[in-house]
């Protein structure tokens, strides 16, 4: 199985500490009796609980192309075994954010047929492998509909 590339760490922490940022201004702002001490050890606290998650996620987190499917494992709370059979693939985008180009690093989301969880996203690819990753689902998914023909 392929893993995602090692930089995605730096992502998932960076959204950690966005979002604790953000939360402890925010809790600066609007509750006066807690000391700017206690708020900055729980953003501190926080950031090394998301380091630690980033890290085993990452260690976690493997894709694999199959005869048939797409194959995800995931999760670190709940591990998410997920396969999407390229019959139900609709189409494949490559996406990017400001803080992923920095990083050099892309996302390929395959939507898939169906109401309930019908997009699967693979992040922490370079942007090559996100592109090959694409065109290669993309022509899997073609070839499975003529399979798949009545």
């Amino acid at each position: 199985m392929e893993s995602l590339h090692p930089r995605i760490r730096l992502l998932w922490i960076a959204n950690v500490a966005i979002v604790l940022g953000v939360v402890g201004a925010l809790a600066g702002q609007w509750v006066i009796d807690i000391p700017i001490e206690a708020v900055g050890a729980v953003i501190a606290v926080g950031i090394g609980l998301g380091i630690v998650y980033a890290i085993r996620l990452y260690q976690v987190w493997r894709f694999e192309l199959q005869d048939d499917a797409l194959y995800l494992e995931r999760g670190v709370v709940t591990f998410v075994e997920t396969a999407v059979p390229f019959v139900r693939v609709q189409h494949v985008d490559t996406q990017f954010g400001p803080v992923e180009r920095v990083l050099g690093l892309s996302s390929v989301v395959v939507y898939t047929a169906g109401s309930r969880n019908a997009d699967v996203r693979i992040p922490g690819l370079t942007p090559d492998r996100a592109d090959d990753l694409q065109d290669t689902l993309r022509d899997l998914a073609v070839e499975s509909e003529a399979d798949d023909a009545v």
